[in-house]
């Protein structure tokens, strides 16, 4: 029955935006090994990929594009119509009659293999390497993808298109990273995904991840994400008095109450402990170009870890978005109507 109703998720997405219908697949890896020594005896990749793959002479893939989601996140947030609707249609930057879109639930997300499929807190603690080096294998093993045109993502994706051209610097052409910092996640970085992760664990009815219903302690957990991921200009404008916005946070965490995990949202931010691609951005090759918001709440410009780290690029930009009235801080990474001409410039300066 889920896998119906996405499909019809993503056929309507398509109708409206006119590119071709999203296909969905799985690609079955067997006993895979996670950095942590931990063994999955069957891992499932879920993805959804948009167009048809063209190679050049030598069988190069020439026009795929790894777009890659955000904590707790999946593939689908991409075909939401302010996404696709401004990027894959006809004439568009990403025009899906095109390129090959590939839009995929990295492993703890979505439809992919998860903890809540069933070894709760029993299943492998994989970080973002692991994510990144199963992706390659999506791509190179089931899609037949020796190349990339684009490797792009937001917030948790943004952090593995650091990553990518760190791994395989001849993989892409290009590579955009949003809402993102290419360094160790410390600080109050590291302090709220620590809050998060202890008011899972700390809650005596967790029960080591062996809980019948959601623990309690999710609420708190689901609390410190909302205050991150505010935005706090637009939420004073369209919640200006205390029962406004009482009412706006109720409905905002019951919602994400029924839909959210406690084991596999503890996994999904325990996975970025060992985050830190700052030592090796000198082996980036490609043209890279990084866009973050100035009202993004997880990557405040304040710190200036971009101005220091993106001279470390070779072929590194930085651009950083001024606070407007469509600004949405940290979820501006999903808004191309806003950042796209920076990705067209992107698109063009790594042209072959």
């Amino acid at each position: 029955m889920l896998r119906a109703t996405l499909c019809l998720l993503f056929a309507g997405a398509a109708v409206a935006a006119n590119y071709p219908a999203p296909v969905e697949g799985d690609y079955i890896i067997r006993n895979y090994r996670f950095k942590s020594g931990e063994v999955l005896p069957e891992l499932r990749l879920h993805y959804a990929t948009i167009g048809t793959p063209q190679k050049d002479a030598n069988g190069v893939v020439r026009n795929a594009v790894l777009i890659m989601h955000g904590t707790t996140g999946s593939g689908r947030q991409f075909l939401v119509p302010q996404f696709a609707d401004v990027l894959f249609g006809p004439g568009q930057l990403l025009d899906a009659t095109k390129y090959f879109i590939i839009l995929r639930d990295a492993v703890g997300h979505g439809q992919s293999s998860k903890p809540s499929d069933g070894l709760h807190a029993k299943f492998p603690h994989y970080e973002y390497e692991d994510m990144v080096r199963l992706d390659y294998k999506l791509l190179t093993e089931k899609l037949g993808v020796n190349h990339l045109r684009l490797v792009m993502g937001t917030s948790m994706g943004g952090m593995h298109s650091w990553m990518w051209p760190e791994l395989y610097p001849d993989f892409m052409d290009a590579a955009m990273p949003l809402a993102s910092l290419p360094a160790e996640i410390a600080g109050r970085n590291r302090m709220w995904r620590k809050m998060i992760m202890d008011c899972i664990t700390e809650d005596p009815a967790w029960m080591n991840g062996e809980y019948k219903s959601q623990p309690p302690g999710l609420k708190p957990a689901l609390y410190i994400m909302t205050i991150f991921t505010s935005v706090p200009k637009l939420w004073q404008k369209e919640y200006p008095t205390r029962e406004a916005a009482d009412r706006f946070l109720a409905r905002s965490i019951a919602a994400r109450m029924k839909t959210m995990d406690a084991n596999d949202m503890l996994y999904a931010f325990d996975s970025s402990r060992n985050y830190n691609p700052e030592p090796d951005l000198g082996k980036i090759k490609c043209p890279l170009m990084a866009v973050n918001s100035a009202d993004d709440q997880i990557n405040p410009p304040e710190l200036g870890v971009m101005e220091r780290d993106i001279k470390l690029v070779k072929r590194g930009e930085y651009v950083l978005l001024p606070i407007t009235d469509q600004t949405r801080g940290h979820g501006t990474h999903t808004l191309p109507a806003i950042w796209q001409g920076y990705l067209k410039k992107l698109l063009a300066e790594s042209q072959n």
